[in-house]
């Protein structure tokens, strides 16, 4: 397997959300970047780099295989676009009918999202 390096395309754990702390800190003063399929919140995290944490409930996607299969579309819209976007933090849930919607769509959805969160005023440094 080829690790990627500086190319900042990996998922490595500084790229991750990994304590329950950090997650509480996004969902007390979080901004939301997107409502469809997908609730993406955010906040400012003071690094260089952008953190991605999962939190796609059994509530939205009862069956494990359509729960890993939204949390795999989501990584790997954030290691596409990682570079761009700014130092946050960021939260990604599931929304109802997620599970039903097809895989561009998704991608489609969160691209959206993190080009919001790319323009958002209050990530400017």
């Amino acid at each position: 397997m080829e690790r990627t390096g500086d190319s900042g395309e990996g998922f490595g754990r500084e790229r991750r959300l990994t304590q329950s702390s950090q997650f509480k800190r996004v969902f007390a003063d979080a901004n939301r970047a997107s409502r469809q399929s997908f609730v993406v919140l955010y906040r400012p995290n003071g690094l260089d780099q952008p953190r991605l944490g999962l939190a796609i409930a059994k509530k939205c996607a009862r069956r494990a295989v359509d729960r890993n299969r939204l949390k795999r579309i989501a990584r790997e819209s954030f290691r596409r676009s990682g570079r761009r976007l700014p130092g946050v933090d960021i939260v990604v849930l599931c929304a109802q009918g997620a599970p039903r919607e097809s895989n561009q769509r998704l991608f489609d959805v969160l691209e959206r999202a993190w080009a919001h969160i790319e323009k958002s005023s209050c990530v400017e440094s």
